[in-house]
């Protein structure tokens, strides 16, 4: 089975895109593009029961990139579809796929984060919480 075979779609958002997103090239600036997934990864986390108050064991990401296919333009709506895989002992991979609603087969971007489970009182990873598991796997 291939890696992407093993990725599973677990939340799919919607985000408009504002005038001030766009560069002086006319387009969605790159940066956006991170605060973009950022509010689809906390989506996702908060759906599959995961606290982020920073007291305690909760998700930090450890990596983050994005491959950029076409350029987005206001005005437009993007589709953000994350899919789960790669599942460890106390982290997992988040990729997206990114698309708008007037283009709803056409991938504008795709990115990926990898979300590990950490304690913040020592600053070391800790296994996945069950909850967590349980809503992934």
């Amino acid at each position: 089975m291939s890696e992407s075979q093993n990725r599973r779609s677990l939340h799919q958002c919607q985000i408009p895109v504002r005038w001030g997103d766009m560069d002086a090239y006319g387009h969605v600036n790159n940066a956006l593009y991170m605060r973009y997934l950022e509010e689809a990864r906390v989506q996702l986390l908060a759906k599959i029961g995961a606290s982020m108050d920073g007291n305690g064991t909760d998700p930090v990401v450890i990596n983050v990139g994005c491959t950029f296919l076409r350029p987005i333009t206001y005005p437009a709506t993007v589709n953000i579809n994350c899919l789960v895989g790669e599942i460890g002992r106390s982290s997992f991979m988040v990729w997206y796929e990114l698309s708008t609603t007037d283009n709803p087969d056409e991938l504008y971007s795709e990115g990926y984060s990898k979300v590990v489970w950490m304690d913040h009182n020592t600053g070391r990873s800790v296994p996945l919480p069950d909850i967590i598991r349980n809503n992934i796997s």
